[in-house]
């Protein structure tokens, strides 16, 4: 103990701060493991930020220790007993397990969220057997964090036990004990809270001391973690009148069709796992891992700026056929809004006579496709149960593409057309397994997953090549798009401007389709309303996307650890705690983007109050289920 604490503190209180002085530093080595790991993310981080860090871990113990700071200073001499020590022991070790468990976690899936997790984790894990299935790979490809994690926990167990014998000098007045007591717990909800504040601290309120780009760097994942589980769900915004919103923005459209393809084409939408433009050689990747996909490109109306409104697959999947984006902390599906009424592709293209199938050949329940599938109006879901075939199996994820790829081609060929279906390819994903009688024949980079996605370009291949042989093939139209960019080592394509863009495909066998490679901006909520006017749909719909075949300023929208981002033209906007941060321009070909804000503030004053209108619409529909075109736009009017 050292000396002058022992003087100038009560011994049960220097043994408690000798305890949490552990913790503490147990959360600055995770912190330094976090940033050494994903150092590429955090090219910006300056001394400050390391400060900040640590203010929020001394926070967060506050927050998470507070019961053991209680029982460690009750006042009586009973807690020099064993017994009462063992329940502490018991009580430290499970609480500082838990810290640091939480912290290494994000260690390896911070790259590919991209934001510190939140209880989005535990809904994934109860959506299905994703996590489960995946538990050795995530062991053998990180065991060097579950050695961190049983050294920590051995550590642990021998600093309370050095510590374990210190109360021999308790003061003898109960009173003194009890104003130790008093004190130190006023102190502690005080730094708990974050001080001198009206509302507690929150994750989102990181942005506020350091740099957007540095919120899960100065952030730690238990506190998110602690934060999020019992948050509230979106809250109405009121930056504008009705009438003013819907001046700005409306996501009740109406489709223009174009004529260009006959009416009743068949419509397939291949979302490939994570196909970021960072491996992609049509968008410019010095060494290419799709081939063949480059090649479709050049057969296609290619958006080479396309933009994923979301870092997860399960973000995905609602944008691409619903046009809804989630923006807020948990992904929509898993959200409390996701049993909202949608009015979404396969319920729309239903009225027009159109068959629908959602096919995806992980574990039935992964990621609550199934049940999205059936929310959305999808009248059939084939996944690895009914593909039915566990020599196929990868171990880990779901059927291998090779095979559920072409497999799919050829149960299309049983659907009643004219129908839309949907093929999510899983083998680019993590544990990026290649199966035996590929290793060799692939194409390897930096990283796992170059090898994987050259396979599942591969796959991709062997999907076409049976479709071609299928009746159905010449009327179809098809849609080729990324979930989510990949996880990267690159500073460049960590950068907000670049690490949501992916390739966005729309291919026409018949070559009706114009053949162009687009520069604009293109989203994934955009693909709904542009198949719409392209398969010469007449109708009202909801939206919050744009057809490409209609009027409009270039955008995109997407939400990460509290911040909005919000791209428009040459310009992306990072919004949060109600300002608008930064302004980058998408143009700049710099490994470090700049605030270009006060050099443009028409621009950007232009794009918050697009923001905003978008924001204020989404949050209110979706709290009072209104996304939809039949719903009554005055009745929420303040």
């Amino acid at each position: 103990m050292n000396p002058i604490l022992k003087n100038l503190l009560p011994l049960n209180l220097s043994v408690l701060l000798t305890r949490l002085g552990w913790v503490f530093l147990c959360m600055q080595l995770c912190r330094v493991v976090f940033y050494f790991s994903n150092q590429a993310d955090f090219s910006l981080v300056a001394a400050n930020d390391w400060v900040v860090g640590a203010g929020f871990d001394v926070l967060t113990i506050c927050l998470f220790f507070l019961p053991f700071i209680t029982l460690s200073l009750i006042p009586g001499n009973f807690t020099t007993r064993a017994w009462y020590q063992g329940v502490l022991r018991g009580m430290f070790l499970v609480l500082n397990s838990t810290l640091v468990f939480f912290n290494l976690i994000d260690v390896e899936y911070f790259r590919f969220t991209k934001k510190r997790s939140t209880v989005d984790v535990f809904e994934m894990v109860q959506g299905g057997n994703d996590l489960s299935q995946q538990l050795t790979s995530y062991f053998r490809d990180f065991c060097f964090v579950m050695l961190l994690f049983v050294a920590f926990l051995w550590i642990s167990n021998r600093v309370f036990t050095k510590t374990v014998n210190k109360y021999d000098q308790l003061p003898t007045k109960l009173y003194k004990q009890l104003i130790t007591l008093v004190l130190t717990l006023g102190m502690t909800i005080f730094i708990g809270r974050g001080g001198f504040v009206l509302k507690p601290l929150s994750p989102i309120d990181a942005s506020q001391f350091t740099r957007i780009e540095n919120t899960a760097f100065v952030l730690n994942t238990p506190f998110t973690m602690a934060k999020s589980w019992s948050k509230v769900g979106l809250q109405e915004k009121n930056y504008f009148s009705l009438k003013e919103e819907k001046k700005l923005f409306n996501p009740i459209r109406t489709s223009v069709p174009q004529h260009i393809l006959p009416n009743k084409t068949n419509v397939v939408v291949l979302i490939v796992e994570s196909f970021g433009n960072e491996w992609v050689g049509a968008a410019g990747a010095k060494k290419s891992f799709t081939p063949f996909f480059d090649s479709l490109t050049k057969e296609s109306l290619y958006f080479k700026n396309g933009i994923a409104n979301g870092k997860k697959s399960i973000e995905a999947v609602p944008a691409i056929f619903a046009s809804i984006p989630s923006l807020l902390e948990i992904p929509y599906i898993s959200s409390q809004y996701g049993n909202n009424h949608i009015e979404g592709l396969p319920r729309i293209l239903k009225k027009e006579g159109y068959t629908s199938a959602f096919f995806h050949g992980a574990t039935n329940g992964s990621m609550k496709f199934d049940g999205f599938a059936a929310q959305a109006g999808f009248d059939h879901y084939y996944g690895r149960k009914e593909y039915n075939n566990e020599k196929h199996y990868d171990g880990s994820w779901g059927i291998l593409d090779e095979y559920f790829n072409p497999w799919t081609a050829r149960k299309l060929s049983t659907l009643k057309q004219p129908f839309l279906a949907s093929l999510f390819t899983l083998s680019s994903h993590h544990p990026f397994y290649i199966p035996p009688h590929m290793r060799g024949k692939l194409r390897k980079g930096p990283q796992p997953i170059c090898e994987a996605t050259h396979y599942g370009d591969y796959s991709l291949r062997k999907f076409f090549e049976v479709a071609k042989k299928q009746p159905w093939y010449k009327n179809t139209v098809f849609v080729l798009c990324a979930d989510h960019t990949a996880a990267t080592i690159n500073p460049k394509y960590n950068q907000r401007t670049e690490m949501y863009k992916i390739p966005i495909v729309f291919f026409d066998p018949s070559g009706r389709l114009k053949k162009e490679k687009n520069e604009e901006l293109f989203q994934q909520i955009d693909i709904l309303p542009t198949l719409l006017d392209v398969l010469n749909i007449k109708t009202n719909y909801y939206s919050f996307g744009n057809s490409f075949f209609q009027k409009h300023d270039k955008e995109s929208v997407a939400y990460l650890d509290g911040s909005y981002y919000y791209f428009q033209n040459n310009f992306l906007l990072s919004f949060s705690q109600e300002k608008a941060r930064y302004l980058y321009s998408l143009d700049s070909r710099a490994n470090k983007v700049v605030d270009s804000m006060k050099k443009h503030p028409i621009e950007s004053k232009k794009m918050e109050r697009r923001l905003k209108a978008m924001v204020q619409r989404y949050n209110r529909d979706l709290i009072h289920n209104q996304t939809t075109v039949y719903e009554k736009e005055n009745i929420f009017h303040h």
